[in-house]
């Protein structure tokens, strides 16, 4: 199983900081945070810019995470297989949520 939290109620954005290549901190949106139950123990966090417009397409990142104390880790996901099942997790998920929304209508 697959255990999700998804951050779509605007008043209850979780905004973190990232450093760019200078060394400034960009705000981003958590979208989505899920742990996949392979017994890895890898946690993964989808986070788009916070500045930009909710009503356009935007850009997400993907990124491995550990929290400790309150305090996030970000690792990037450099190995090819690991992206491919981030991303198909993502996809699945995305899907799965849309159209429970559909249904609500």
């Amino acid at each position: 199983m697959t255990d999700v939290i998804n951050n779509n109620d605007e008043d209850e954005a979780e905004i973190i900081y990232i450093p760019d290549d200078e060394g400034n901190d960009e705000a981003f949106e958590v979208i989505m945070r899920f742990e996949l139950d392979d017994g890895t123990d890898r946690k993964y966090m989808m986070v788009v810019p916070a500045d930009e417009d909710g009503d356009e397409e935007q850009e997400v990142f993907a990124f491995r995470y550990n929290e400790e104390n309150e305090e996030i880790q970000l690792f990037p996901i450099e190995d090819q297989a690991e992206w491919d099942m981030v991303e198909e997790t993502f996809n699945t998920l995305i899907g799965e949520f849309d159209e429970a929304e559909g249904s609500k209508e």
